[in-house]
C-alpha cells in the first residue's frame, strides 16, 4: 500500500499563481500532485481489492451452503416420492421411507451443520441400525428446508450484488489511476513539444 505524506509548500515555485506542494509517496521526497495522487488512487484500489478478497470467501461458504441445503431438499423430494410410487399409506402421516438410510444420515449431518432440524429416525433393524422419516417428518423438513435455503438463496444475491459493487468501485480506482498517469505523461510530453 503507498505511504502518502503531504510535505511543505515549495518555496518560489507556483502554477499561474497557485502554490505548489512537494509530496514524499513511498519514501521518496520531493514528488508532484500527480504522483501523490496516483498513489492515493491504487492505495484506495488496494484496500477495496482486500475487502472484496474477504468479502468473497464469506460469498463461497454461502454458495456452499445453498448448495448442501440444495441436497437435503432433493433427498426429501426423493423419499416423498418413493412413499407416493410404493403408494405406501398415501394418507398416513406415519407412513415411513427406509430405503434411504445413507441420503438420510448425509442429510440430518448438514442440517445439524446448519443449526437445522431434520427429524431423522433410527430405529435398529436385523443388527444394522437403520434411518427413516414419516410421511409427516418429510412435509415438515421439506418446507423448513425451503424456507432456509430461500432466505440462503436471497442472501447470496444480495452479497453478489454487493460483491459485483465492490469489483467496480475497485476498477473505477484502477482506471482513475491510470488516468492520472496518462494525463502526467502527456502533459509532460506536450510540454517537452511546446519548448
Amino acid at each position: 500500500m503507498a505511504n502518502l505524506i503531504v510535505a511543505n509548500e515549495i518555496p518560489g515555485a507556483s502554477v499561474y499563481g497557485v502554490a505548489q506542494m512537494s509530496y514524499t509517496v513511498n519514501g521518496e521526497s520531493g514528488q508532484d500532485y500527480a504522483a501523490a495522487l496516483t498513489a492515493a488512487a491504487f492505495r484506495e484500489s488496494t484496500a477495496i481489492e482486500v475487502a472484496a478478497s474477504s468479502f468473497m470467501s464469506v460469498v463461497r461458504q454461502r454458495q456452499t451452503k445453498v448448495t448442501k441445503l440444495g441436497d437435503v431438499l432433493s433427498t426429501i423430494a426423493t423419499a416423498m416420492a418413493s412413499l407416493k410410487t410404493k403408494d405406501i399409506g398415501k394418507n398416513d402421516p406415519s407412513a415411513t421411507s427406509w430405503q434411504m438410510d445413507v441420503a438420510f444420515a448425509r442429510a440430518k449431518t448438514i442440517c445439524d451443520d446448519y443449526g437445522l432440524k431434520l427429524n431423522v429416525r433410527e430405529k435398529e433393524v436385523d443388527d444394522v441400525l437403520r434411518y427413516y422419516m414419516t410421511r409427516e417428518d418429510l412435509m415438515t423438513s421439506q418446507n423448513e428446508i425451503q424456507y432456509a435455503l430461500d432466505v440462503e438463496d436471497n442472501n447470496l444475491q444480495q452479497d453478489m450484488v454487493s460483491l459485483q459493487g465492490l469489483v467496480s468501485k475497485r476498477d473505477s480506482a484502477f482506471s482513475t489511476a491510470a488516468r492520472i498517469v496518462s494525463k502526467s505523461l502527456n502533459a509532460g510530453a506536450a510540454a517537452i513539444d511546446n519548448i
